[in-house]
């Protein structure tokens, strides 16, 4: 296991997959399927907790502050990046340990700029380390400059970690008992961020010698659409929608002839659908919202529910500037967005 200067404050970690830690079973099961996924790539693997020094108003009549001795805060994100690399004992990755000072979310961010890929657990522990995780998990994605990709502890059994995932069992919700397929599943709804998560899908799916599998979920009507007629209407949108799904997949399948592709049009609200594929799929990837409206909201509804209840590994995909996404319209009518 290779190895550098804990605290290295060069953020150079180009062409390598970065993973916040921070002690707890879901940063454990987020590191063991980073570590996996950095060999395959054959990339480095830069093991990162950070931590802030709090400050507190002091009681005394001169009104200044008092600060925690940096020294003790930092020795205890030292102990729990220690024990993180215990885990990784025997792994024939590259292994870069750091120790960072300042906001989790903006740590990961900044190295964000220059990683291949960022990975966290679902949620943290709380205290200053612990806020590597938790809401990060659900922020990082929107904003990140590279795809991330959150693991969620129920994720433990497909990672050989039956201690893991027996204290998920304790916790209420049981992994999934399915078997994984050997496909990547990415979820489209007819945005342009949409199509950009394909083409990461197809990319992913292609490395890893798997099939792709793009599923459009067709929500229920809400009572504000009771006036349309049924089920004459829902049938025509159905054929419309699969025309246009085949259409995709015929432009997916020109920039990736060898990749097996399908596509699927399912029933049922969208985060429920892709939820439920997230049990089976060896990964799942989605889009963020786009750019437009307030910066704080990139991550629509749907992508936040699947992000905090799926049963698998979920890639997000930032927007980015694809040339392969030119020529989409020259392939046939395209499902309309929807905002």
């Amino acid at each position: 296991m290779g190895s550098s200067h804990v605290g290295n404050p060069e953020p150079a970690v180009r062409n390598g997959v970065v993973i916040g830690v921070d002690g707890s079973d879901q940063s454990v099961c987020a590191l063991l399927w980073a570590a996996r996924e950095a060999e395959r790539r054959s990339a480095p693997l830069y093991v990162v907790t950070a931590y802030t020094i709090p400050i507190f108003a002091a009681s005394s009549m001169d009104a200044g502050y008092a600060t925690v001795d940096d020294a003790v805060i930092r020795e205890g994100a030292r102990s729990v990046l220690d024990e993180s690399l215990t885990y990784l004992e025997g792994s024939r990755v590259e292994v870069v340990p750091r120790i960072e000072t300042g906001d989790a979310a903006g740590v990961l961010l900044d190295l964000s700029e220059d990683a291949e890929l960022v990975v966290v657990g679902s949620r943290g522990r709380g205290g200053f380390v612990g806020r590597l995780l938790g809401s990060v998990s659900s922020a990082l994605p929107a904003h990140a400059k590279c795809p991330t990709v959150i693991v969620p502890l129920c994720s433990a059994p497909r990672l050989g970690q039956p201690e893991l995932a027996e204290k998920h069992r304790k916790g209420g919700t049981p992994p999934s008992t399915e078997e994984v397929e050997p496909v990547v599943v990415v979820g489209v709804d007819g945005s342009e961020h949409a199509r950009t998560a394909s083409l990461a899908a197809a990319e992913e799916a292609q490395s890893r010698g798997l099939a792709l599998r793009v599923i459009c979920a067709l929500a229920p009507f809400n009572g504000s659409l009771a006036w349309v007629p049924a089920p004459l209407d829902r049938e025509a949108l159905h054929s419309d929608i699969a025309v246009q799904l085949n259409a995709g997949r015929n432009w997916l399948q020109s920039h990736f002839p060898e990749l097996p592709i399908s596509v699927e049009l399912r029933d049922g609200p969208p985060a429920e659908v892709l939820i439920k594929a997230s049990a089976t799929a060896e990964l799942l990837v989605l889009g963020t919202r786009g750019r437009g409206g307030f910066t704080g909201m990139l991550m629509g509804s749907t992508s936040q529910a699947v992000l905090h209840h799926a049963k698998g590994p979920i890639m997000v995909v930032p927007d980015r500037d694809d040339p392969r996404l030119h020529n989409r319209e020259s392939f046939g009518p395209m499902i309309p967005a929807v905002e």
